[in-house]
This record gives structure tokens, sequence and C-alpha cells, in this order.
């Protein structure tokens, strides 16, 4: 019989990709206007082989003075984890929220250091509650397929 023990383990923690913008420079950082600073964050988990899956975290961070873009950074940080004997109504959590936190403390570290070394302050992401957003994410695809299986016909016999 073969062994039915869970196992969750991290193979690997690495920078995926990573981008640093300044297309109006030099002359936009001769403003003395505090930037707008927009932060976006993405998930996506994908099987790499049987049991193993690769999970990615991304940040996109977007600091405009007026209408001009100041710096862009893109970083995604990604895991390689090896999860094998979970029960299957277990498994999205541990992909959608256990592998992201796991991830995202890097993604943070990276996304500083991005933006000090470029001449800026360091950008601070928050951090995130990936259950809260998985449990979101959960309740709208709930709703849509609510939403989308109910039909109403009409019509005279």
């Amino acid at each position: 019989m073969a062994d039915q023990t869970p196992v969750f383990q991290i193979q690997r923690i690495y920078l995926k990709d990573l981008s640093l913008e300044q297309p109006n420079s030099p002359a936009i950082l001769l403003e003395q206007t505090q930037p707008q600073v927009d932060i976006n964050l993405a998930m996506a988990a994908a099987p790499v082989a049987e049991g193993v899956f690769e999970v990615t975290v991304t940040a996109t961070v977007t600091t405009k003075v007026a209408d001009k873009v100041l710096f862009l950074v893109e970083a995604k940080q990604a895991g390689i984890f090896e999860i094998r004997n979970v029960p299957e109504e277990q498994m999205q959590g541990i992909i959608s929220i256990v592998c992201p936190q796991m991830i995202y403390p890097y993604l943070r570290a990276i996304v500083s250091d991005v933006c000090t070394r470029a001449g800026f302050p360091p950008i601070l992401l928050t951090e995130v509650n990936f259950q809260a957003m998985f449990e979101a994410q959960q309740q709208q695809q709930a709703a849509a397929q609510n939403n989308g299986g109910s039909r109403i016909i009409t019509g005279a016999n």
C-alpha cells in the first residue's frame, strides 16, 4: 500500500520577473509634487508536475506626478511547492492562501529594494490577508454561478 501521508514542502522560492521603468526621467525627477501611488496585486497557480505546483504573486506599483509616470515596478515572486495526499477540498486553500503567504514577504522586500536602488523612497507593500481574498473570490464565483445558472423561461403554450 502506498504511503498516504500528507506532504507540503517548499521546493524553491525565486524571483521570476522584475521590471523597473522610469519613462520620464530625468525631467520628472525635478518635480516637487507628492506622487500618486497605485498598487495592484495578482496571484496565479499552475501545476508543474504530479503533486508539484508553481504559485506566483505579482505586484505592480505605478507612481505618477500629475499624469506622468514617475516610475513603474512590476515584480513577480514565485514558489514551487510539493503538495501530495491532501484532501481535494483543502487543496485550493493551500494553493491560494498558504503558498502566497510564504511568497509575499520576499515580494515586499524586492519591491522596497528596487525602489530604493532606483533612487526613490521605498514603497512598503502592506500586509495582505490572502484568506480574506480567497473567501471573497469564492463568494464572487458562487454569486456568478447562481446568477448565470438561473433562467426565466416565459412563453405562451
